[in-house]
């Protein structure tokens, strides 16, 4: 017997090519089959589904960050209060026609809807032009206090000034 006719117990086989990059065997952690084992795979993010969903709005929208004044009716005042009331934000809300907006007692308008056919003495509160004429409103004067102080409340002090310290000291 000489060499070339020594023939192997087992035929070699040509090893199996599996998915090539990684040490896994077939599938290289890739999982079977589908858009996410193909070469140069390519995902979507999930938010252009929603996005491409929403539909297309023209112009710029600026939503003002002003407050807005309550608005109260001429009818209003005359279903809630009696003859000769004084009509300011606080008794509103007393009377439930307004709320409080983020905790703070809003500015109120009253606009000219409806017949007043009582006195009423109106105070801390804007009013449109024909309101002015029924309430015979001469001239504009300043409350004492304006609506920007019913809205934050009185200033707060973060400590004593100098007035309040010459006072505890007179007292000692």
């Amino acid at each position: 017997m000489q060499l070339h006719q020594v023939k192997p117990k087992n035929i070699n086989k040509s090893k199996k090519r599996v998915g090539r990059g990684g040490k896994r065997g077939t599938f290289s952690g890739k999982g079977a089959k589908g858009q996410l084992a193909r070469a140069g795979r390519k995902l979507y993010p999930e938010i252009r589904a929603f996005v491409k969903k929403i539909p297309k709005t023209r112009g710029y929208d600026f939503k003002s960050f002003k407050n807005k004044p309550t608005i109260i009716n001429l009818k209003d005042l005359n279903k809630h209060f009696k003859d000769g009331e004084v009509v300011s934000p606080e008794t509103l809300m007393h009377k439930g026609l307004i709320v409080k907006i983020e905790n703070r007692v809003p500015v109120v308008k009253i606009l000219g809807e409806g017949k007043l056919e009582k006195k009423l003495t109106v105070e801390n509160c804007k009013m449109s032009g024909s309101v002015a004429k029924v309430l015979k409103v001469k001239e504009t004067t300043k409350p004492d206090k304006s609506p920007k102080d019913i809205l934050t409340g009185p200033p707060q002090s973060k400590g004593l000034g100098g007035e309040e310290k010459k006072k505890i000291v007179k007292k000692k």
